[in-house]
């Protein structure tokens, strides 16, 4: 028997505490961001919206959001920030929710849902047509970018620690990791010289 695809009426009836997905035509709900995780997510779009949203000591040109809710062939899916390209995306819709592809988006790794982002988040994003990814992770401090290329991603670079680094496609400025961990419980962080690990 085929299961019955989730649909926009199940996102509407989740609890309002969580966030709802239409994941493979699954329906997925997840608790809202930990405190970590959403340090992590609010300083790196504070660090590049007066560059990229405003012109403020970069070039502009860019619509950034926190968790803007995203529809293609049927899926929901909701990034932990997205960018648009502003001549992508000149105005805002009028709906609550995007049908154009993100030029960029970001997910913040955690233990429950690295799985997802990377098996199924990655194919959603690449199918969409998002052109760059970035895959970041309190616990490692690391941020990993990809961009799509030929329909794949392929990993530019693994950025780590307190750095000072350029990163596609926003290398225009140079961005200070040390500012997106700077709020991160210390119990939050893997110990020097530990085994790799993703998430927080």
């Amino acid at each position: 028997m085929t299961k019955k695809r989730a649909t926009y009426q199940d996102i509407l009836d989740a609890p309002t505490h969580t966030v709802a997905e239409i994941i493979n035509g699954e329906l997925r709900v997840m608790p809202r961001p930990a405190p970590a995780h959403a340090s992590v997510t609010s300083a790196l779009g504070g660090e590049l919206h007066a560059p990229f949203g405003r012109g403020r000591g970069g070039p502009g040109g860019w619509t950034i959001l926190d968790e803007p809710e995203l529809h293609h062939a049927g899926d929901v899916i909701v990034p932990d920030l997205a960018g648009w390209r502003r001549e992508r995306l000149p105005v805002l819709p009028s709906e609550a929710y995007f049908t154009l592809a993100p030029d960029w988006v970001c997910e913040a790794l955690s233990r429950s849902t690295e799985r997802s982002d990377r098996a199924d988040k990655l194919p959603f994003y690449a199918a969409f047509g998002v052109q760059y990814v970035w895959l970041v992770s309190a616990r490692n401090r690391t941020v990993e970018v990809m961009r799509l290329h030929e329909g794949k991603w392929l990993l530019l670079a693994i950025h780590q620690g307190d750095q000072r680094v350029r990163a596609e496609p926003f290398d225009a400025i140079e961005l200070d990791l040390a500012v997106l961990w700077e709020m991160v419980p210390p119990t939050h962080v893997a110990e020097p010289g530990a085994e790799y690990e993703l998430g927080l």
